[in-house]
């Protein structure tokens, strides 16, 4: 369906709303639910390790994103990026494609992330609340989201700094609590043999990455709209760079915060101690007690809230992009007459996230990251690295420094996530995988396109 002229995407986010936008994406209800599952990696503080080898991966793959993001903005980040890397007519499409299908499995998931850990965390104002009742928070909390970003472009960036200043004061909150509480000997408990190199070392290793890279994700949120980011070619590098050290930063203070206070043994392993679902609250009960607790709680209710609202308004864009570029259903190209959002994308992945809030936890980090991976991470590593080769001279505002260094680092980084992960999800990620490329090749064979007919010009 053809857009009327004035149906465009509206260029409302500066440098401050989209390192909002970015910052409320990684912070969100992740470093809060994840603390005991990473401490829980290697049995013992020595699990930041992961934090330290998540940095060094996303920091060099912001990079990446900032290269492909500020030479190609527009709505859709790492679909367009891929399609004009591998080349439009010809293995683009097949990478366009492969993206589209795994980000219709991992983008609602990552979302439902935050819906379940938004119910965990209610869990301790709601005593007793029932696996039933915890799904209908999941159901509320998502139809609620999909509403407050069913409206026109203009309110969302002041939505999006809204919900960071709450999200801000959360973290605020927890890191000055436990600065002014903080116990060393507490913190740095190490078991007896904690950094003796093994095979079981260096999973638990991959373990604790996997749960860093998970509460990374986000950095490149704003690659998604860049349709609607005022100068893009400075804008998303900047923001993406600005939004990952503030972040890791953050993340540092508040693990080590919680990790000062309260015994990493009280809640590791995480699956025999069912207040690790909400360990901040416990920590901060011991502190100040049950009342301001639960005010707290709130804080951070409203933190993953802020969390899911910035990937559903991201990740709305990608299907947009895609069947505008005649690689999805057409519906989804359709753009709201009067409020210029995508608006069937939106309401069709909003779905879709709840839908995979009904999923475990555990399940939902492990199948999202792995199927990222391969296509988009490692893909897009291969797009900078080929538009380099292939488009020398093509305008790129931002330049990787160091290039090809930061892309090596990425790519061995992302290698050893996928290889140290568990084999029954890597069965799931290569799986779904196989699939998509057969979907891929039963689509193209009923169009007579690529590669079942003759390759017409090579287009951006």
């Amino acid at each position: 369906m053809n857009q009327p002229p004035s149906a465009t995407m509206t260029r409302r986010f500066g440098l401050l709303q989209a390192t909002a936008l970015n910052m409320t994406n990684m912070i969100g209800i992740g470093p809060f639910i994840t603390i005991p599952l990473l401490m829980s990696a290697l049995g013992g503080p020595q699990a930041m390790l992961g934090w330290v080898v998540a940095l060094v991966i996303v920091m060099c793959d912001g990079m990446v994103w900032s290269e492909l993001g500020a030479a190609l903005p527009g709505s859709g980040g790492s679909f367009g990026y891929l399609r004009h890397g591998y080349g439009a007519a010809t293995f683009g499409r097949l990478m366009g494609f492969l993206f589209v299908w795994q980000f219709v499995l991992s983008g609602p998931l990552e979302i439902a992330s935050g819906y379940i850990g938004f119910s965990q965390y209610l869990g301790y104002i709601w005593k007793g609340m029932t696996r039933s009742e915890m799904l209908l928070v999941v159901s509320v909390i998502g139809l609620i989201n999909i509403a407050l970003l069913y409206r026109r472009i203009k309110s969302i960036a002041t939505i999006t700094v809204t919900l960071w200043i709450g999200t801000i004061l959360t973290v605020i909150v927890v890191v000055l609590t436990g600065a002014a509480h903080f116990d060393p000997k507490v913190a740095f408990d190490f078991p007896p043999g904690a950094f003796n190199f093994s095979l079981g070392f260096l999973l638990g290793v991959g373990a604790a990455s996997r749960i860093g890279v998970y509460d990374y994700l986000g950095y490149y949120d704003v690659c998604y709209i860049g349709d609607e980011v005022q100068n893009p070619g400075r804008v998303i590098p900047r923001s993406i760079l600005l939004s990952t050290v503030a972040v890791a930063l953050i993340y540092v203070a508040i693990n080590f915060s919680i990790i000062g206070v309260v015994p990493w043994r009280d809640f590791v392993p995480a699956e025999s101690h069912p207040h690790s679902n909400f360990v901040v609250s416990i920590f901060m009960e011991r502190i100040y007690g049950a009342r301001i607790a639960t005010v707290f709680t709130a804080m951070i209710l409203w933190t993953a809230f802020g969390s899911v609202f910035a990937l559903l308004l991201g990740y709305s864009r990608v299907p947009y992009a895609a069947a505008k570029d005649g690689y999805f259903f057409s519906i989804f190209a359709r753009l709201h007459p009067t409020g210029g959002f995508p608006y069937v994308s939106l309401v069709v992945l909003g779905v879709l996230s709840i839908l995979a809030g009904f999923v475990s936890l555990g399940t939902v980090i492990d199948a999202l990251i792995t199927t990222r991976i391969l296509v988009q991470f490692i893909g897009q590593i291969g797009a900078v690295t080929l538009l380099r080769r292939r488009e020398p001279n093509m305008p790129r505002p931002y330049r990787m420094w160091l290039y090809p260094l930061p892309s090596l680092v990425a790519l061995l980084g992302w290698i050893f996530i996928f290889a140290t992960t568990p084999m029954i999800v890597l069965a799931f990620g290569l799986g779904a995988l196989v699939v998509g490329i057969l979907c891929f090749g039963a689509w193209s064979w009923k169009g007579r396109t690529w590669p079942f007919a003759a390759a017409v010009s090579d287009g951006a």
